[in-house]
């Protein structure tokens, strides 16, 4: 019986001992960093910059989304650390009308809205009744709009800057009685060849396969007002500004790696946001 028991118990201590060891291999205090990002252009370049935060220790987890809603959900809801998809008008608007609490903690890139051809090939083509296609949210539909203005197919209320909010019930036509109609942002590229032209995102353009330098009629400029007021930001709930993780994520988005590798990977499409 004395036998048994100490064979028992040996091999409750060999469990235990296993079991201790595994424990012990388990990393409690991985240094992970978790990002809500749309797929492109920005879990592209976060893919480059998870090499070289790597290389400090961290473990870069990027959750793509399409949409311009769910990245910040996920942030408020505190499931994920921050997110990379979008301008602070569009985080201000967002905040203001649904009570999330989004805070911008650096900004990153540019990308420049273009007009692109539809069943018109130029904007000179233009007929009565064509359809134009903008985004249908907010500050992003302004945007729209204003580049639309600014390449006299339209006028809009005097006064109106990146900072107005105004549809497309406030636009006149100046020429050709064209018709403007309100898209989900994420949908107007499937729909090109239903429009007369369309105003595209960044984002959307270059997940089409779309070159704003070579492809599109028109666009923002890098000296346009537009340049500067609606960088692509990472943003915080409220209260995680100061989250370690994000500050490493934020001081290598910045860093002259990530400026050189935007620059050689979107010649044009993205422009790196450096103060």
């Amino acid at each position: 019986m004395k036998k048994l028991l100490s064979i028992l118990f040996a091999c409750l201590l060999v469990v235990g001992l296993t079991a201790c060891g595994s424990k012990g291999e388990t990393k409690t205090d991985e240094k992970k960093i978790t990002v809500a990002a749309s797929p492109v252009p920005h879990a592209v370049i976060l893919e480059k910059a998870g090499e070289i935060l790597k290389e400090q220790g961290w473990t870069l987890e990027v959750k793509e989304f399409e949409d311009y809603v769910q990245p910040i959900e996920v942030v408020e809801s505190g499931d994920i650390d921050c997110n990379y998809f979008a301008h602070t008008p569009y985080l201000n608007n967002y905040n203001a009308e649904k009570g999330t609490t989004q805070t911008v903690v650096a900004g990153i890139h540019y990308e420049p809205y273009g007009i692109y051809p539809g069943t018109r090939a130029s904007l000179a083509d233009l007929q009565d009744g064509d359809e134009i296609l903008v985004p249908n949210d907010g500050t992003n539909e302004t945007r729209a709009l204003l580049l639309l203005q600014d390449n006299g197919i339209i006028t809009l209320p005097e006064g109106t800057d990146v900072f107005s909010l105004v549809t497309a019930l406030d636009a006149t036509p100046t020429g050709a009685k064209v018709v403007i109609k309100e898209v989900e942002a994420a949908q107007i590229s499937r729909l090109r060849d239903q429009a007369a032209v369309v105003v595209l995102n960044g984002n959307y353009a270059l997940a089409a396969g779309l070159s704003v330098a070579k492809d599109s009629i028109a666009y923002e400029t890098s000296t346009s007002n537009a340049a500067e007021t609606y960088v692509n930001v990472i943003s915080v709930k409220a209260g995680n500004e100061n989250n370690e993780g994000v500050k490493a994520l934020c001081d290598v988005l910045q860093s002259q790696a990530i400026v050189d590798f935007i620059n050689e990977t979107y010649d044009g499409s993205v422009i790196p946001f450096v103060k």
